[in-house]
């Protein structure tokens, strides 16, 4: 049994109403992102290894004939060879591991309006990054007052590195929230680039010439 013309454009509109019920709403991409990386975040949170962190500071002081500024450039010179083989070959010693595994592990940062030096050493446990910090220090210290009087700045300990009490990596509702963020960037994202879906053109009718309709209608 055919339809009629007439029950045709009420059977569109009926599978039509039945799609849009089925389909999902437009926006859908972004809370699916926002879950995803929620639940990226808390397993990263949760399996991941806590990393502790220790810093020791050294200070650069300048003898008295030396000139003005001497501490402040020469604390950047030898931040930058904190980390360098000749002092990490006299740290290793002390840190108990290789000097492949302190460049690693050990970070150093200087401040152009300070003649301080941060040296920071990390390490899964506590007390292995405090000793990885002040070994570093140690070789520091001991390297530049041997040319002290060539130069005339000498390093003093300012401050020696203790075991941290927290990690410094995120905790898992932190690694929670930074993968939500982070996944509703990235869905927000999607939204924007993606394809907008257009609406399809409607059909045009052509009238037939009045002509032919009278023509037709004398040979019916």
């Amino acid at each position: 049994m055919t339809e009629s013309p007439q029950q045709e454009p009420a059977t569109r509109r009926g599978h039509g109403r039945l799609r849009a019920r089925n389909s999902l709403p437009l926006w859908w991409p972004l809370p699916a992102c926002v879950l995803a990386g929620a639940l990226c975040g808390t397993v990263y949170g949760v399996t991941a290894t806590p990393q502790y962190a220790a810093t020791s500071y050294v200070i650069a002081v300048s003898d008295k004939d030396a000139q003005p500024g001497a501490a402040l450039g020469f604390a950047q010179a030898y931040g930058r060879i904190a980390t360098s083989d000749s002092t990490l070959a006299g740290a290793r010693v002390a840190a108990g591991v290789s000097a492949k595994t302190l460049r690693s592990q050990v970070r150093t940062e200087t401040s152009p309006d300070s003649p301080m030096i941060a040296i920071t050493g990390t390490s899964d446990r506590p007390a292995e990054a405090a000793d990885f910090a002040n070994a570093v220090a140690d070789a520091v210290f001991v390297s530049s007052n041997q040319v002290a009087k060539n130069t005339g700045v000498r390093l003093m300990s300012f401050s020696q590195a203790i075991p941290p009490a927290e990690p410094v990596s995120p905790s898992a509702p932190l690694a929670a929230a930074v993968g939500g963020c982070t996944g509703g960037l990235l869905g927000g994202l999607f939204l924007l680039v993606r394809p907008r879906r257009g609406r399809r053109p409607a059909a045009m009718t052509v009238p037939a010439p009045a002509g032919s309709v009278a023509a037709e209608r004398e040979l019916v």
